[in-house]
């Protein structure tokens, strides 16, 4: 398959830029890539003097080879909030050799939006919540409530404590039914030892995503906030994939699934969601984050 980025050999000018999407076959006019600055999607030129008699920017190596996988990504994945994930998982995989941290900050907020996302979407993300949570004797009832509060939380990229107390209550009644666990007070716990799931475990996370969440949409992810997420995703990642065929071996029934193999197109739609989990975890429980170096 032709790579046209394999053909990219020097930094390169807008006028380059727009050279380049014409030889690759694509249409672009120069406020796209103005847009996609703007958004993240590439980082700005670097610029050479000022006033009239000033050079044009340019782009470095890497961000006109990035213009280039982008176009050719963008067929598959036209919504920029999307497009937004290929930046963050190249920055994520290599490093601000590839990607300046600088232009993650915007990414992070493209891929969000404006902190809202269309409420189907969440709705399907928390029946996905559910099919880890439920119990056979949960009431229907108590399903679609965890469904509406996930979905709500998630919506708006926030977690007052009214909702907190609300969705544990209503975790906990799937979870945990009161019909089954109120006469013994057990704690019941699904999976493998080493990562079993529980409530408390649910509300963690959700408690991580939603300050996670908030700060993006608010601007108060900080350049050395995300190295240091980078560095809890990927040290989590690679502990991760040493344990994961003995988790996988040790769950069955439909919580298997979380330990399954992943292909690489999944890792990059999955990989804001697990950025976002690691800036939770430095803002809700930064004792918990790996300190290990890499």
């Amino acid at each position: 398959m032709d790579e046209p980025w394999s053909r990219v050999t020097e930094p390169g000018t807008l006028e380059d830029l727009v050279s380049d999407a014409l030889d690759a076959g694509y249409e672009i006019k120069e406020r796209t890539v103005h847009d996609w600055v703007a958004r993240g999607l590439l980082d700005s030129p670097k610029r050479h003097g000022k006033g009239r008699g000033s050079r044009p920017g340019v782009y470095a190596i890497e961000q006109r080879k990035l213009f280039l996988l982008l176009l050719s990504k963008r067929e598959e994945m036209p919504r920029l909030p999307a497009l937004a994930l290929v930046p963050l998982g190249i920055w994520l995989g290599w490093g601000e050799e590839y990607v300046p941290v600088r232009q993650i900050r915007r990414a992070m907020r493209t891929w969000l939006g404006d902190g809202r996302r269309r409420l189907e979407v969440c709705q399907e993300a928390g029946k996905g919540v559910l099919g880890q949570l439920d119990h056979p004797m949960a009431s229907d009832t108590a399903r679609n409530r965890v469904v509406r509060l996930f979905a709500e939380v998630s919506y708006s990229g926030r977690m007052t404590p009214l909702q907190r107390v609300e969705l544990e209550e209503a975790a906990q009644a799937v979870f945990e039914p009161k019909t089954v666990f109120g006469a013994s007070g057990l704690i019941r716990a699904e999976g493998p030892a080493q990562a079993p799931f529980t409530v408390e475990m649910f509300m963690a996370r959700m408690t991580g995503l939603s300050a996670a969440m908030e700060a993006v949409r608010q601007d108060k992810v900080t350049e050395d906030m995300l190295r240091r997420a980078r560095r809890v995703y990927r040290e989590s990642k690679e502990h991760y994939f040493a344990i994961r065929p003995a988790l996988e071996a040790q769950t069955t029934g439909r919580m298997a699934q979380m330990f399954a193999e992943t292909s690489a197109e999944t890792e990059i739609n999955d990989c804001g969601k697990d950025l976002l989990g690691a800036i939770g975890l430095l803002l809700t429980a930064p004792a918990s984050a790996p300190v290990h170096r890499m």
